[in-house]
């Protein structure tokens, strides 16, 4: 089981983490080439065309999920009809999208504003959902692999793109959406083979709408709880469009974001791994089992925030070629740090999910994605646009301590996961990352090796306990 669960988390962690990685390495590349402005577009467009995302899918990913372990011989027939009335309902979804896109594109890029239009619409047009079917297929019958390579693949030509778009055809922030769409086009194609012909998971179009509406009921409630996850980490660019701040600071905000950005997608990659892992706990009344993954997955991301908080700085230094968007990298610190959330946003809200609680699940999450917003909205105009990285920390972790305390999480409780411990640690390290990425390296590189010899220890506690030992 453990050995799952770090070799599932590192091929859905680490295979985004390539593209990532390449991208950063091509920073020194383009950076030179891009302005604050461009930044600014992408971050503006990015935050407005996320706004709706959640509607995509209407929360229906969720009932792939569960009837996959509830009817395992029966899955594909449901399957069908949710790929049948997601494939229609995303003509409806992408006329939505085009009109929002068309009346929020920034006077910076109106020139353009009809074929980003269309390279955003495009891809649901003529796929709808297919890689999200297709990415949960894959997940829940735990092939990675099948996940990774096209991660890989597909992230690693989006970012050899982009090069090319932007260093050398001067295309600006149109380089990022021609990249992104060609590379999401043939992601999509690669899903739809095994997902139509190999596994005949076909949509049924004729789908039975008492099965649909049936679904709705449990998935729709979830989708202020899905959305919540856009409240937190891309509403504050639109409010910070909203509220008239310039699209040279939105792009030097955005910019940090997208530094950070590997540490988000490993927090998402880290859920996508212990789902199953912790739900074949569940089924077998074992939630000691499944406590322990969760404070195994929180200690490595202790680990892995704080250590690479505290070399942001240097980070920067090699990477950013624009000196402006390289003094952004104290708030990547606060973005990176806020990551630490997740393992027990996790283990507070696994088994709402495995229960199907989902009228009590948005209480929370929606809540904490409100109050972000609202923060937003009072804090900026006052402090600045650097103070959204701070209430977006501040939030998260709302997010993922709240559940513990809630009506619903107190009934289901059965063990204790020590909230309050955890939450005083992740405040205390990420205060502490934050001084120390100011010292010298000498100092840092000490500070590296001993606390590394104080967290191995913590990890191998839980690691002899999940084992049985």
């Amino acid at each position: 089981m453990l050995k799952k669960l770090f070799s599932h988390t590192a091929i859905y962690g680490l295979a985004p983490q390539i593209s990532k990685l390449a991208y950063f390495f091509a920073l020194p590349f383009i950076t030179g080439d891009l302005t604050d402005i461009d930044f600014g577009v992408a971050g503006i467009m990015t935050a407005y065309t996320t706004a709706i995302s959640v509607f995509a899918t209407l929360g229906l990913h969720l009932i792939l999920v569960n009837s996959f372990y509830q009817s395992p011989y029966q899955y594909k027939w449901r399957w069908r009809q949710i790929y049948g009335f997601l494939t229609l309902w995303n003509l409806v979804y992408a006329f939505v999208l085009g009109l929002m896109i068309y009346f929020v594109i920034p006077p910076e890029a109106e020139k353009d504003r009809w074929l980003i239009l269309l390279l955003n619409i495009c891809p649901f047009i003529f796929f709808g959902q297919t890689t999200i079917i297709g990415n949960t297929l894959f997940r829940i019958k735990q092939l990675p692999m099948q996940i990774a390579i096209r991660a890989i693949c597909f992230g690693l030509m989006n970012v050899v793109l982009m090069v090319l778009f932007i260093k050398y055809y001067k295309m600006g922030y149109m380089g990022w959406f021609w990249a992104t769409f060609i590379s999401g086009m043939l992601s999509n194609i690669s899903y739809w083979y095994p997902l139509n012909v190999i596994y005949q998971i076909t949509p049924i179009f004729n789908y039975k709408w008492k099965y649909i509406k049936r679904s709705l009921k449990v998935s729709i409630p979830t989708i202020p709880h899905y959305y919540s996850g856009y409240l937190l980490s891309n509403s504050d660019r639109m409010i910070m469009d909203f509220l008239k701040i310039n699209a040279s600071s939105i792009g030097k905000y955005n910019f940090a974001y997208t530094i950070a950005s590997p540490f988000v997608i490993l927090s998402y990659a880290s859920g996508a791994a212990l789902t199953p892992l912790v739900n074949e706990f569940y089924k077998k009344k074992e939630d000691i089992q499944a406590r322990n993954l969760v404070f195994i997955t929180q200690l490595l991301f202790f680990i892995l925030t704080f250590f690479s908080s505290i070399w942001t700085k240097e980070i920067f230094h090699y990477l950013v070629k624009n000196e402006s968007l390289a003094q952004t990298y104290p708030l990547a610190i606060i973005v990176i740090m806020s990551q630490n959330y997740k393992p027990m946003y996790f283990g507070a809200f696994a088994k709402f999910f495995f229960l199907e609680k989902t009228n009590a699940l948005w209480k929370v999450t929606f809540i904490a994605g409100i109050t972000n917003v609202g923060l937003n909205l009072l804090l900026i105009p006052v402090l600045g646009y650097k103070i959204a990285a701070v209430t977006t920390f501040v939030s998260y972790l709302y997010m993922g301590y709240a559940g513990f305390f809630s009506k619903t999480g107190r009934e289901i409780k059965t063990v204790n996961y020590y909230p309050i411990l955890w939450l005083i640690t992740t405040i205390i390290l990420a205060f502490v990352a934050f001084y120390i990425a100011e010292l010298t390296w000498p100092i840092k590189m000490i500070i590296t090796l001993l606390g590394g010899a104080i967290g191995l220890p913590f990890l191998l506690r839980y690691i002899k306990k999940l084992n049985g030992r």
